[in-house]
């Protein structure tokens, strides 16, 4: 059972500290409610005390496992379906499991499809609360503002594809080569 005060998660929601616990008669029937403060949007939320487990809500991760999610955005895109609408049920299924993990994954792998050709509509909306979802959670458990969360993110994700120093390495030698060519080149010219 949670207390007031506990940082949790609410999947499909993302996290937030539970303000209150208040009895409301909804549609005749007297129930027990947490309500949710979250930390991004500054929204509340409302979950039957009774259906916590129904709707799988956790507590939120450890300090210790910010570097597992952080290793998960950093991780090379993962093989999805081609039809945008086979994708979008299978991330689906995943963000329902309420796994930080498992949405890392979801944003990891949308962002980069994202950066190679255009997300559909349905798959932007999926990628924005995804997003948020995570970094709700990530707030609450390093306790920095979102704006310094959101950067280190798009940090991640962005240096796994395309931007990893080795690349950059691997860049710099193929351009140290075609230089080397060049001078040889220009060596010879000259000796002519």
């Amino acid at each position: 059972m949670f207390n007031v005060g506990d940082k949790i998660v609410y999947p499909m929601h993302g996290a937030g500290v539970i303000e209150r616990i208040e009895e409301k008669e909804i549609l005749g029937e007297k129930r027990n409610y947490f309500i949710i403060k979250m930390p991004i949007g500054d929204m509340k939320v409302m979950v039957p005390v009774a259906n916590v487990d129904e709707v799988g809500v956790r507590e939120i991760i450890s300090k210790e496992q910010v570097l597992e999610v952080m290793e998960v955005l950093e991780g090379h895109k993962t093989k999805m379906p081609q039809n945008w609408n086979r994708r979008y049920r299978a991330n689906m299924e995943r963000i329902k499991t309420g796994d930080i993990l498992e949405i890392a994954s979801v944003v990891r792998n949308l962002t980069l499809l994202d950066n190679e050709k255009s997300l559909s509509t349905g798959e932007r909306k999926m990628l924005s609360n995804a997003k948020q979802m995570l970094l709700s959670e990530l707030v609450l458990v390093t306790e920095e503002s979102m704006e310094d969360v959101e950067e280190k993110m798009n940090i991640a994700i962005l240096e796994n594809e395309g931007f990893a120093d080795e690349d950059l390495e691997e860049n710099e030698e193929v351009i140290d080569l075609e230089m080397d060519g060049k001078k040889k080149e220009d060596q010879a010219k000259n000796e002519n």
